[in-house]
């Protein structure tokens, strides 16, 4: 049994579907819509979501993306770095609407006759020698209790399966970053593939790039400012409606060159607010047949286009190791061994946000723009400011071009 619809979720359910394990998935909301903002799939991911069938999907729905390039409040580009197949991948970076990628994955698992059960939600569990009971709420307010092999909490950094596993201890960690994110048409930002990082949050930053292969003006934006110091928090709300008079002030003074960031916000239907957040990484997920995926388990920052990436990773390895132990419980301590120290490091790796420091040395160096940042920055900055980012968001290019695939055919 999987506890959440989303990303992680779903391709989760995939992958065992594809490797000759039953599951069923169990989701809160009552119908699955194509709701939130723009994500970036890695190639890392995007390989594993091919391999499952889905590179028609994808192609016909995200933005092959050429580019991640930062810039000061000006636009002035200090650093181009090149993504997906540009940097030597076999496999491209998508720049995609989660609600639609979401949809996609939706539309495949009920293509292989997964039951994805909705307006279900997770209460509980308790394990013996032959597997877990699972307590659940229907629909209808009724109480559920029905019997897994294996639970999978794949339901985001508020996770009900993480809280059961770990009720102590395990506050929500406020970065002191405010966010405000959006959709909106607008024209071409440079080539329309890049993602396109301009300023820091020590004093605002402002994120683009374009989303949709079939409506090229689709932009998703991402406003960030430093409001507070960093500290625990009791929750945070992903649906919290944002206001244009909040953000907006922020960015008033930009002459910011390759987009109108002012038409951006107020052309925007629905703004959304956030709290950066991430958790602590955890010594275990789980325990017994008992496991966390995605969110649940690592929550991070967003700088480095992982959340979704890193969970399609996960389900990948989840659905290698069940199929490929007999016992369940060695098969998930496994999966764990092989997931919790990498998205472990990439947590607190995020965590430094490791580009803000050179970002902001620009600003204090050259406050009213520059025409070549090599009178800016010296090479061994730039050099620490490239590594610094793919430390965060790539993974070895010949290493992942070469290893053998993760798929575990039926049987």
């Amino acid at each position: 049994m999987v506890v959440g619809g989303g990303i992680g979720g779903l391709a989760a359910a995939l992958s065992l579907a594809a490797a000759g394990l039953e599951c069923v998935v169990v989701e809160a909301a009552r119908t699955i819509r194509p709701l939130g903002v723009g994500i970036n799939l890695q190639p890392h991911a995007v390989r594993e979501l091919t391999e499952l069938g889905l590179a028609a999907r994808l192609a016909a729905l995200g933005v092959e993306t050429s580019s991640m390039t930062f810039a000061d409040r000006h636009g002035n580009v200090i650093l181009a770095l090149p993504r997906g197949r540009s940097a030597g991948y076999r496999w491209p970076q998508y720049s995609i609407h989660r609600g639609e990628l979401q949809l996609a994955l939706l539309a495949a698992v009920e293509e292989r006759g997964v039951p994805v059960r909705t307006g279900v939600r997770f209460e509980g569990f308790a394990q013996d020698g032959d597997g877990v009971l699972v307590t659940l709420r229907g629909a209808d307010g009724q109480p559920l209790r029905e019997r897994a092999d294996v639970l999978v909490g794949a339901d985001g950094v508020q996770s009900a399966v993480r809280a059961r596993l770990h009720p102590a201890g395990d506050p929500l960690l406020w970065a002191g970053i405010r966010m405000w994110r959006g959709v909106a048409e607008a024209d071409r930002i440079l080539d329309g593939a890049t993602v396109l990082v301009g300023g820091s949050n020590t004093a605002g930053k402002f994120v683009t790039y374009h989303i949709s292969a079939a409506n090229p003006r689709l932009v998703n934006w991402v406003a960030e400012v430093k409001v507070a110091e960093p500290g625990p928090v009791a929750a945070a709300d992903w649906s919290r409606e944002g206001r244009l008079a909040d953000v907006a002030p922020h960015f008033a003074h930009w002459a910011y060159a390759p987009a109108d960031i002012g038409a951006l916000l107020a052309g925007t239907a629905r703004i959304l607010e956030y709290p950066m957040v991430d958790r602590e990484p955890l010594p275990r997920w789980g325990e017994g047949r008992v496991t966390l995926l995605g969110d649940a388990a690592h929550p991070m920052y967003p700088i480095g286009s992982n959340g979704g990436s890193q969970a399609v990773l996960d389900a990948r390895v989840l659905a290698r190791c069940l199929a490929s132990y007999d016992d369940p419980g060695e098969a998930l301590r496994a999966y764990e061994d092989e997931r919790l120290p990498p998205t472990s490091a990439l947590v607190r790796a995020h965590r430094a946000l490791p580009v803000e420091e050179t970002i902001a040395l620009v600003t204090a160096r050259a406050p009213d723009g520059f025409r070549d940042v090599a009178d800016v920055l010296t090479e061994a900055e730039l050099a620490a400011m490239a590594a610094a980012q793919r430390a965060i968001s790539d993974a070895d290019v010949r290493a992942l071009n070469e290893r053998e695939s993760w798929s575990v055919r039926a049987p």
